[in-house]
């Protein structure tokens, strides 16, 4: 039996790209190159999913002195353009959009909800998705708190590295040997399309 994926596209914004409040260097092409990869496999999923910071009032999230480990900079403001989607994934065949961090710091995109109010998790379950492919910004801090809640909850879950970038490469191999301990496969998206999946 085939089994029903989704691809989770994590804070791929304007914020988190070269020009924002706290950008990730090679945000820009990383969107790129999450965008080529929905127009090829967009058929290939049961569901796109994107998620995006939207800050509110998040507290000692935002700091005028950050640490840039438990504080940082202004950024992903709701309303703010800098919150929407960056302009290569806006025009994907997005399905459903999830939105967190209003009045919490949020890594991951489970703490967030849709327009209706629904969670990351109760919208995959009523999907039945049994796979969940995590790519976006960033690798190191919100990707990698995506996928393991992900891994937590059940969901055989797949990090597209060629498709994330970390803030920095040291902090993007803890991460990976993170989610590796946790039994998240970390992979490329070409190899893991033609080989892990072969069997779909």
């Amino acid at each position: 039996m085939n089994k029903r994926r989704a691809l989770l596209i994590v804070d791929v914004q304007p914020t988190f790209c070269e020009g924002g409040e706290l950008p990730v260097q090679g945000g820009n092409l990383c969107a790129v190159r999450i965008a080529n990869h929905v127009k090829k496999h967009a058929r290939d999923y049961t569901l796109i999913v994107t998620s995006q910071d939207w800050h509110i009032d998040p507290g000692a999230h935002f700091s005028d002195h950050p640490d840039f480990i438990d504080t940082w900079p202004v950024h992903g403001v709701a309303d703010t353009p800098n919150a929407q989607l960056q302009a290569s994934i806006s025009g994907l065949p997005i399905d459903v959009s999830v939105k967190k961090g209003m009045y919490a710091s949020a890594y991951s995109a489970f703490e967030g909800v849709d327009e209706a109010g629904n969670s990351l998790e109760s919208i995959l379950r009523d999907h039945a998705i049994d796979e969940v492919d995590v790519c976006g910004l960033a690798l190191s801090h919100c990707v990698k708190e995506s996928a393991l809640d992900a891994q937590r909850l059940g969901f055989e879950t797949v990090v597209y590295t060629d498709l994330s970038e970390p803030v920095t490469r040291e902090l993007g191999q803890t991460a990976l040997e993170q989610l590796q301990d946790n039994q998240v496969v970390c992979c490329r998206s070409c190899t893991y399309t033609t080989e892990v999946h072969a069997h779909a």
